[in-house]
C-alpha cells in the first residue's frame, strides 16, 4: 500500500489533457455562447494544458485551458483513461465509483498493469471518446 502512494506522488502531473477524452466546459466565459456544461471531445492538446475541444452538440472547435474543464465519468462499465498519477496513460474499465471518497474502482486494461484493480482518485478518471477507442483497437495501438 505505502509503495503505490509512493508511485502516484512521484507521477503526479499538474496537467490532466490528453487527446481522445471527454470534458465537460465549465468556463461561466463561454456560457453566452452556449458551451457552458456541454460536453467536448479533446481533440488535440497544445502545450500541456491547452486543448482543442471539438464540441459533442454542433463540433464546433474551441480552445480552452484545462482549467476551465472537467472531467467526464461514464457509466459503470464504461471505458476510461487513468490521466495522472501512478497509472497515466492506462485504459481502464469502471468498476464502480464512491462519491464519498470521491473515488472510483477500475480494472486497468491497456497499459503497463494489464488485469490491475485499483481504487484511482476519480478526478484522475476520464470518459473515453468511442471513436477514438476504435480507432486505436482498429490501429491495434494503445497509448
Amino acid at each position: 500500500m505505502r509503495e503505490e502512494k509512493a508511485k502516484e506522488r512521484s507521477n503526479w502531473k499538474d496537467h490532466w489533457l490528453c487527446e481522445g477524452i471527454i470534458v465537460k466546459v465549465m468556463s461561466k466565459t463561454l456560457a453566452e455562447k452556449g458551451y457552458y456544461k456541454q460536453k467536448g471531445v479533446v481533440r488535440k492538446v497544445i502545450g500541456r494544458y491547452v486543448g482543442q475541444i471539438e464540441m459533442l452538440d454542433d463540433k464546433h472547435v474551441l480552445r480552452i485551458d484545462q482549467e476551465e474543464l472537467e472531467t467526464v465519468i461514464p457509466q459503470i462499465g464504461g471505458v476510461v483513461r487513468i490521466v495522472n498519477a501512478a497509472y497515466h496513460g492506462s485504459n481502464a474499465r469502471l468498476l464502480g465509483v464512491d462519491t464519498y471518497k470521491y473515488c472510483a474502482m477500475v480494472q486497468i486494461e491497456k497499459g503497463v498493469c494489464d488485469g490491475t484493480w485499483e481504487s484511482a482518485q476519480s478526478y484522475l478518471v476520464l470518459e473515453l471518446n468511442r471513436s477514438h477507442v476504435q480507432r486505436q483497437l482498429n490501429a491495434n495501438t494503445l497509448p
